[in-house]
């Protein structure tokens, strides 16, 4: 099937298609008129791609894992190597949690301070 036809059957935009193909995560053939050729295989690879960035993971760490994905859920082998990849991807969006979580708290503060600040009457901003 050409690009469009892969489009049409993931959801998935044809340049997004072109940027899995340039991180290396979709393979197609060319035709003989220079046209990307993707076998049925392809959805089903494009569907897990969309998956795993939902889960938050990069194009780099996706082409590390989708050697070891079958399924469209996907699933993924049990190997030390990848299961490792992933506890270091989660500790990663688990800090950066934890860094938004005290943003929010510290605007929270001074919202509140500025706020008990302003008269009954609220005055206009500072220009």
């Amino acid at each position: 099937m050409l690009i469009g036809e892969l489009s049409r059957r993931t959801g998935v935009r044809p340049h997004l298609l072109r940027y899995y193909e340039a991180q290396g995560l979709l393979d197609p053939d060319r035709t003989g008129g220079g046209y990307r050729a993707y076998g049925e295989d392809a959805v089903t690879r494009v569907v897990q791609i969309r998956r795993l960035l939902d889960a938050g993971l990069s194009t780099q760490d996706i082409a590390f894992i989708l050697p070891c994905a079958t399924g469209a859920a996907p699933d993924l082998a049990p190997c030390r190597e990848l299961v490792d990849a992933l506890h270091a991807r989660l500790d990663d969006i688990e800090g950066r949690i934890a860094t938004l979580t005290r943003s929010r708290t510290a605007l929270r503060a001074y919202i509140e301070a500025a706020e008990s600040r302003i008269p009954a009457s609220g005055p206009a901003a500072p220009a």
